[in-house]
């Protein structure tokens, strides 16, 4: 590698969400003073998020961070807060889909639980807050070819030539994590005979803030409510079906849509590209190396079917931004690995529970077992006649039970 290497406090390989969401509150919590990197090879000017259709469901801790990033103001008129919620568990070919689940999905004081969001706003407006903080620099168009840690920091190798070197390197590039596979930690992975279908849909009637989930025999089938008589569908279908279906023209494609809709929105209209996903879960082994710690995806990757994905991304970023704030105004290295194993607590058990919360669900109903539909119908009926357990899973998903993060709680590292 080069003798010669541009400097930083801290570099962050991958500029997708929870990799800008972290520069950015780095360089909150820790000043001007702090210089922060973020590595990828996909441009990272505005608009660069437009590549991603999907929607994620933020809760109201994540929105909280997205607040206290000063991100949230360029969100708003894009969330669509959620307030209810029903779901239902049918065939396909079931006349009529009776709700056995229905929840007020607001906290105490009466904000909403959850927003959805397409991504590519979120995307957006955390690479301008990012441009807006000037210790904070985009080095879009590089890939890291490779690095080398040492006693006192890492060295890094990008596309083209150039070098950096640092005391932290952060992985933020994905499930596919190329740093994670570099840095030797392994993953815990298992896939599904699945597709995850995503596309917009408009529809003739207001959805009133209600998200629906269908559970049916091949997969989870959801409605999340965007600005406007708008929906994001986010559907899981069993794998050859799936690609069937997507590539059906437009007719065919809206007719299949139809045969899941929730039949009290009116007519539907496409409003939107598919696009297709295969579905899988994946833990690592480990979330830090020395001088080395994961975020996001490339730490953990969940099955969609509660839109939990970023949330777990926001959680890790929340924790790794305190832990290496308060070691830093101690005078500590923030690359050690004393110091990131305190993260690794923080995030290992609360990342491991929601994988395996997750597949379970998707296990326990992408079936058309009697004997199943049974038992989860009567579980779900019992938790309809329990408000107080309703509301404890409302502020569960919200992000706000547990040792929660500053930053998730709206509050300045």
């Amino acid at each position: 590698m080069s003798s010669t290497h541009q400097r930083f406090d801290i570099v962050i390989g991958g500029g997708g969400m929870a990799g800008l969401a972290l520069a950015c509150a780095l360089a909150d919590a820790l000043g001007p003073q702090l210089a922060v990197a973020v590595v990828d090879r996909a441009p990272l000017g505005p608009s660069a998020g437009s590549r991603d259709i999907r929607a994620s469901a933020l809760s109201a801790g994540s929105k909280r961070l997205l607040e206290a990033l000063g991100v949230w103001s360029a969100l708003a008129e894009h969330a669509q807060p959620v307030t209810a919620i029903d779901i239902t568990d049918s065939s396909l070919d079931d006349a009529f889909r009776p709700v056995l689940l229905s929840y007020d999905n607001t906290l105490d004081g009466g904000e909403p639980g959850t927003f959805i969001v397409e991504n590519h706003h979120v995307h957006d407006a955390l690479i301008a807050a990012a441009c807006r903080r000037p210790s904070v620099e985009l080095r879009d168009g590089h890939a890291v070819d490779g690095f080398e840690t040492g006693e006192h920091g890492v060295t890094i190798a990008l596309s083209g030539g150039a070098s950096l070197r640092t005391p932290l390197l952060v992985a933020a590039d994905g499930r596919g994590s190329r740093l994670r596979e570099a840095a030797g930690i392994r993953i815990v992975r298992w896939t599904y005979p699945q597709l995850g279908i995503v596309t917009i849909v408009r529809h003739a009637k207001p959805h009133a803030a209600r998200a629906v989930q269908h559970f049916l025999p091949s997969g989870p089938f959801a409605i999340l409510p965007l600005p406007g008589n708008r929906s994001c569908i986010t559907w899981t279908e069993e794998e050859a079906r799936a690609r069937e279906i997507l590539a059906l023209d437009d007719a065919g494609f809206r007719a299949e849509v139809e045969k899941r809709f929730d039949y009290r929105l009116g007519e539907i209209a496409l409003d939107g590209p598919r696009g297709g996903w295969p579905l899988d879960v994946h833990l690592a082994r480990a979330l830090v190396a020395n001088r080395f710690a994961l975020v996001g995806d490339a730490a953990h990757g969940v099955h969609p079917i509660a839109g939990q994905g970023l949330n777990l991304a926001f959680r890790d970023v929340a924790a790794l931004t305190e832990v290496v704030a308060d070691a830093a105004r101690l005078g500590l290295d923030v690359g050690s690995l004393a110091v990131l194993e305190r993260y690794e607590r923080w995030r290992r058990l609360d990342s491991a529970l929601s994988a395996a919360t997750f597949d379970a669900l998707n296990r326990l109903f992408s079936n058309d077992s009697t004997v199943l539909r049974t038992a989860r119908d009567f579980g779900l009926g019992l938790v309809e006649r329990m408000p107080a357990l309703k509301q404890f899973f409302v502020a569960e998903a919200a992000g706000l039970t547990g040792d929660v993060p500053k930053l998730l709680r709206g509050e300045p590292v």
